[in-house]
């Protein structure tokens, strides 16, 4: 094999692990675009007519951590980010509105994401929808040779850059979310964009599948049968007393 072959397919794969020492030294990812914060309704068309205009969107959410056995919290932030807008919409405080349902439901429009399956769940806690169009870097990284799971070390792998994890257990139904928590959430989301689109410039090592994720069925409604009342019959008294 000559040295350019060899440097060729040395640019053309990855690492397949890099440890927690490794990944700290390395730059940390940063979104440079315009975030939005979204939690009013008349907020919602705007912003989703702009995401309908993109074919390639980073998806993610955050939930308020629970530090209590057996209990969990709703879905409080959805963030959708093209690569120079983010936008965090507060589910806490507007619901997830019939035009967002759209841009979720859109086979057209690749929802980027990672541990997709988990937050698509938490959305259908809130509203039942069909997801199309959702890819998760999860199932991707292994075709070209990475074991990591995390966004945070798939990002050191791929990228060259650390994605912070400093925000992830705030408090994300406060009544203002932070510089740094709305810093977090938009590069979490974006950084899927940057992620998947440099995966899919690097030739891979397996042959690739259709890696969007099929729609989960939507569990039937049960109808409930109305409540019958029944009349209460008295038993004839037949003590000793009254059958003399």
């Amino acid at each position: 094999m000559s040295v350019e072959t060899f440097t060729l397919i040395k640019q053309m794969t990855f690492q397949p692990t890099i440890s927690n020492e490794q990944t700290a030294e390395l730059p940390s990812a940063r979104f440079g675009g315009r975030i939005v914060v979204i939690d009013k309704e008349e907020q919602i068309t705007e912003a989703c007519r702009d995401l309908a205009a993109h074919k390639i969107i980073g998806f993610d959410t955050e939930t308020r951590p629970s530090f209590k056995a057996g209990v969990t919290n709703k879905v409080a932030l959805l963030q959708l980010s093209t690569p120079s807008r983010c936008y965090l919409i507060r589910l806490c405080r507007t619901k997830l509105h019939a035009a967002i349902l759209k841009i979720l439901s859109n086979s057209d429009i690749k929802k980027i994401g990672a541990d997709v399956a988990g937050d698509i769940r938490a959305l259908h806690e809130l509203r039942n929808f069909k997801e199309r169009g959702f890819i998760d870097l999860q199932h991707m990284a292994s075709y070209w040779g990475i074991e990591e799971k995390s966004l945070r070390k798939m990002s050191a792998l791929v990228l060259g850059q650390r994605v912070s994890k400093a925000q992830r257990l705030s408090n994300w139904e406060a009544s203002t979310l932070t510089t740094q928590q709305q810093m977090y959430a938009a590069t979490d989301a974006w950084v899927c964009i940057k992620i998947y689109e440099k995966l899919m410039a690097t030739q891979s090592v397996m042959p690739l599948p259709n890696f969007e994720i099929e729609a989960q069925p939507q569990a039937p409604k049960v109808e409930k049968k109305p409540y019958r009342r029944f009349k209460r019959t008295r038993k004839p008294n037949t003590t000793k007393h009254n059958l003399e």
